[in-house]
């Protein structure tokens, strides 16, 4: 099989305290509104309904908060093809959602590694992610956090996850 690898490999201690990456900007379109209703199920005119959101006193359709969120999915840039190897699990997420978002604001996302805590083994990665709009407002903020495996520690499987074993029955 031919090995499709974008970039180096890293371990939990190859990251560093205060590394930044960016993810890709983006406009949003009501396209992607429309896309994020679809999938989501959501609704509230106040997401798709643009007289509604006038209506309102809102100059356009307003972001649902989990559309707003996944602008900062780490597959958006190169972290998941830098941990193919290293990464056993995304452990947690939370955020906070700081100024509205509309159809048409442009967002940009970055995520910063803010804490390393290892392990015997493992080491679970933090990261903060901040989303500012194109007046550099900052619309959210919140942590991610990944469970890596450390250099020379053997995986179990494509996922890092060794399955439980099952003791036979008596």
């Amino acid at each position: 099989m031919i090995k499709h690898q974008l970039c180096a490999q890293r371990y939990f201690e190859d990251f560093a305290l205060g590394e930044r990456m960016n993810l890709p900007s983006r406009t949003m379109t009501d396209a992607l509104f429309a896309a994020f209703q679809l999938a989501s199920g959501d609704n509230h005119p106040i997401h798709y309904d643009v007289q509604y959101c006038r209506a309102q006193g809102m100059p356009h359709m307003l972001a649902h908060g989990f559309q707003v969120l996944i602008q900062t999915a780490a597959g958006a840039g190169l972290f998941p093809h830098m941990v193919e190897e290293s990464l056993k699990a995304f452990i947690e997420q939370s955020s906070r959602f700081l100024a509205p978002v509309y159809a048409g604001d442009t967002l940009y996302c970055s995520l910063t590694v803010s804490e390393l805590i290892a392990g015997r083994t493992t080491g679970v990665l933090t990261m903060r992610s901040e989303i500012f709009n194109q007046d550099r407002v900052c619309v959210m903020d919140g942590v991610q956090k990944y469970l890596l495996r450390k250099r020379g520690t053997p995986s179990h499987g494509p996922t890092g996850i060794q399955p439980p074993s099952i003791a036979p029955q008596a």
